[in-house]
């Protein structure tokens, strides 16, 4: 990478960010572009987070991306909030040309599923209800989800956020269980949106959400953690014949979508693709 004094810079803002996998992913795409840009990480201390801003509007910075635990904070220090970031109520990407802020997290979850199936018109059930789980689900309402099942452990969240969901107008269908009863729900449902951290390394023993005998061979399987690849979810969903959609989708596509929005430019997905593989050691 060539820095010069024309060098674009955009990067990511968190606390930690050390282990990232953002930097190498953009910068592949960039140098793959011939694009003067780079992309660094920055430690944002949670008191810092309205200077930091402020400082990067200042020193010309295009674009952030926002990690934990800065992404629901960093909307009142923004001009402009795109209309599924407001609903979502958290933001992970900043475009400074207007101080806009955006949450790619949603989209990069669909972009993967319809590798494999369209959400439009399907009957989605969706485990968790924590912020990932927010940005998706806003997603599958905004991209035509016939219906959407909010299921779990505290039942409480799980209501809350499917009335925010149906409050939003975006879908006729909204409902909310235990997770403890999500094998009534697989057998009718096309989509099933883990969002859980069950299954994640170093708990790649945990038990998965549901079984293979809960499952069928219709039914797509999208798991949001992707360290181990292939989790218990989604060996339960091989087992079964159904359709695995694995979590690192999810990194790439929401990666991809930050890039457009910055740059205006396509990004080069296999590109950004085979270097998040390489930094995952696979």
């Amino acid at each position: 990478m060539n820095i010069k004094g024309s060098t674009n810079i955009v990067g990511l803002i968190g606390h930690p960010v050390e282990h990232s996998f953002s930097p190498p992913m953009h910068n592949a795409a960039f140098e793959a572009l011939g694009m003067d840009y780079a992309y660094v990480a920055f430690d944002v201390n949670p008191s810092n987070l309205k200077t930091a801003i402020e400082g990067a509007r200042a020193l010309n910075i295009k674009g952030f991306n926002v990690t934990i635990p800065h992404k629901i904070e960093v909307m009142q220090y923004l001009d402009e909030l795109d209309e599924i970031a407001e609903l979502i109520g958290a933001v992970n990407t900043i475009d400074f040309k207007n101080l806009k802020g955006y949450n790619t997290d949603g989209i990069g979850a669909i972009r993967a599923i319809e590798e494999v199936s369209t959400v439009k018109n399907k009957d989605v059930v969706v485990a968790g209800a924590g912020g990932a789980s927010r940005a998706i689900s806003f997603y599958l309402a905004k991209f035509g989800a016939n219906s959407i099942t909010i299921l779990n452990r505290n039942f409480d969240k799980a209501r809350s956020l499917a009335s925010d969901i149906s409050d939003s107008d975006l879908i006729n269908e909204v409902k909310a269980d235990s997770i403890s009863n999500i094998s009534s729900y697989l057998n009718d449902s096309q989509i099933l949106v883990d969002t859980t951290p069950l299954g994640m390394h170093p708990h790649v023993d945990d038990e998965p959400i549901a079984a293979a005998d809960d499952m069928h061979e219709d039914l797509v399987v999208f798991d949001a953690v992707y360290n181990p690849n292939e989790t218990v979810l989604l060996k339960q969903a091989i087992k079964a014949g159904a359709k695995p959609v694995y979590g690192i989708k999810m990194l790439l596509y929401q990666g991809v979508e930050s890039f457009k929005i910055w740059t205006g430019r396509d990004a080069p997905v296999d590109v950004m693709e085979k270097a998040l593989n390489e930094y995952l050691g696979r």
